[in-house]
């Protein structure tokens, strides 16, 4: 279990021609289907993995696979390194305290928490981790409460110096404290929280959560310690390639394989090594072309799951030209999601339906339709929108004070899905007066030059969730505390009444109570027109047959020491 919700681009191709004019498509989905598919999401399997017990996978081995970007940042809790690709390669090197099944069932795991209580029988929320005897860092340093420590101080907000991407439940904490010994925690809350099997994964050393400094930089081009059934062999960034090997001191159930190749590939290049027999398993999230060379490989696999992932346009409401709230409404009103949904996900093998919720998957229980007017594609209401916020028409576009209404879409130069969902939104945006253009730039730098510091007007992206779909509330949509600290917040927009409803979700021990309150949220959010949901997004994965316990999984995390290739 990890950070509420972690970024990636998209990474895909899709190979197919605009089929849109304006507005409209060529093949919007029919009302009628709309029953089939619901039933075809309902359908969607937790996990497909290929499930091989322990004692059958071949001892030995190496997986190879690829990585959508190359981290300059490893520490997964810094905010330029939540995203997939820290994720991909940490998983198998760092303490995931709490594990979860494909049914978003979260226990603790014993390699590192041999047990947990929670107990709030004194009038205040207590959690108590009993730790493994064996576990320790790579540098000898065993695992404890000091651990645990340093990364509540690091994350629960009070410094602003550490750069982090969410406090989300640390700054519920009062205290972090030794119990009867160094192997054991104690955790006391000052304020509820409903979801702390979500804190401490991963978990990081005290050594480099101790300062700002530590924190902020002492994972950059490095992964200085690891407490995994993996350690870091080689990194390679002229090759930007992450080598890992079995780690003989790992004292839980022993690796089968014997590396781990992560290796950062270029978008258009994926499916080609794939086939190419370069890396063992490749994920495929919105590219019917893709999909269907992957299906002619031999010996083939396809893999899919429902997970808690999806596509979205985030609206950078700092930026000049969208820091009017109606102008945000009236953009969102002038673009088709469902031609967008259409477009990205024909011939995927995939429920086409709209995504009308910030915090609840469309097969998610909570799941709520509270998209009201906004999610309604209305190019008039949102022209009606733009002459009352003083945009008036001077030829094709809108101006205001000399100036033209031109928004800068910000898309990885290697993901053509971006830069189509990109020329749809400027073709549909021209009919109400509003400029798109469409800049490419490099995948590696998407994230961590144009997105984080905010230099976008809109750009389409995808979040990667957890089972904890209310941990992304306060990460993603709480008012910013300071232009440097704003979490994952990318528009950098709030509301005290949002901030109000984030915080009683948050602290809330009823689930259905809790529910309610993430929908109340979810209007919230709509409204502000902080980020604009299109889908959630597929979770397909194309994998060598013989390749056992790794795919799509759903809400579950992965064990590495099960991963392998079948006898």
């Amino acid at each position: 279990m990890k950070v509420g919700y972690k970024a990636t681009a998209g990474a895909a191709l899709l190979a197919m021609a605009l089929t849109a004019c304006g507005g409209g498509s060529g093949d919007k989905p029919k009302a009628e289907s709309s029953q089939a598919v619901q039933q075809q999401a309902a359908e969607l399997p937790g996990s497909t993995i290929n499930p091989v017990a322990y004692e059958q996978v071949a001892d030995g081995g190496v997986v190879k696979l690829g990585l959508s970007q190359w981290q300059e940042q490893w520490n997964y809790n810094q905010v330029n390194g939540t995203n997939a690709s820290t994720d991909d390669v940490i998983e198998p090197l760092m303490p995931l305290i709490a594990i979860a099944n494909d049914k978003a069932e979260v226990n603790n795991n014993p390699d590192y928490v041999t047990e947990w209580k929670m107990d709030a029988g004194s009038g205040k929320q207590v959690v108590t981790y009993k730790l493994n005897e064996k576990a320790a860092w790579s540098d000898g340093t065993p695992i404890t409460y000091k651990d645990f420590v340093a990364q509540w101080k690091a994350l629960n907000g009070e410094n602003k110096k550490f750069q982090v991407s969410s406090t989300e439940g640390y700054e519920r904490i009062a205290s972090v404290e030794k119990g009867a010994s160094d192997k054991e925690v104690v955790v006391t809350f000052a304020k509820n929280f409903p979801d702390w099997k979500n804190l401490f994964s991963p978990l990081y050393p005290v050594s480099t959560n101790d300062t700002p400094e530590h924190f902020n930089k002492g994972w950059i081009d490095k992964i200085p310690v690891t407490a995994g059934p993996f350690k870091v062999e080689s990194m390679d960034q002229t090759a930007k390639t992450a080598t890992l090997v079995r780690d003989d001191k790992w004292w839980g159930q022993k690796a089968k394989l014997d590396k781990v190749i992560f290796r950062a590939i270029d978008a258009t290049a994926m499916i080609g090594a794939f086939a190419n027999g370069e890396i063992d398993a490749v994920e495929i999230p919105a590219n019917a072309a893709d999909l269907k060379r992957a299906k002619e490989v031999p010996n083939v696999d396809i893999r899919k799951a429902a997970a808690p992932n999806w596509r979205h346009f985030t609206f950078n409401g700092s930026s000049e030209m969208l820091k009017d709230k109606s102008v945000r409404q009236a953009v969102v009103l002038g673009i088709n999601r469902e031609a967008i949904a259409q477009s990205d996900l024909k011939d995927m093998d995939w429920p086409i339906q709209l995504l009308n919720n910030h915090v609840y998957m469309n097969t998610q229980k909570g799941y709520v339709d509270n998209s009201g007017e906004l999610g309604k594609y209305n190019p008039e209401k949102a022209k009606q929108l733009l002459d009352a916020a003083g945009w008036k028409m001077e030829g094709e576009y809108r101006k205001k004070d000399g100036k033209e209404l031109n928004l800068r879409f910000i898309v990885p130069a290697d993901l053509a899905l971006s830069k189509q969902e990109g020329e749809l939104t400027q073709a549909m945006l021209k009919e109400v007066g509003v400029k798109i253009t469409v800049e490419p730039v490099p995948g590696d730098k998407f994230f961590d030059d144009f997105i984080i510091p905010g230099n976008f007007d809109l750009t389409p992206f995808s979040w990667l969730g957890t089972p904890f779909p209310l941990n992304g509330l306060s990460q993603i949509y709480k008012t910013p505390t300071s232009p440097e600290n704003f979490g994952s917040n990318f528009p950098r927009i709030g509301t005290p009444e949002l901030d109000k409803v984030i915080e009683q979700a948050g602290g809330e021990m009823d689930p259905a109570k809790a529910m309610e309150l993430g929908n109340q949220a979810d209007k919230l959010i709509w409204d502000e027109v902080h980020t604009l949901p299109i889908y959630q997004r597929p979770d397909i994965h194309a994998a060598k047959k013989t390749l056992a316990n790794y795919g799509s999984f759903g809400y579950a995390d992965k064990d590495w020491t099960k991963v392998g290739f079948t006898k």
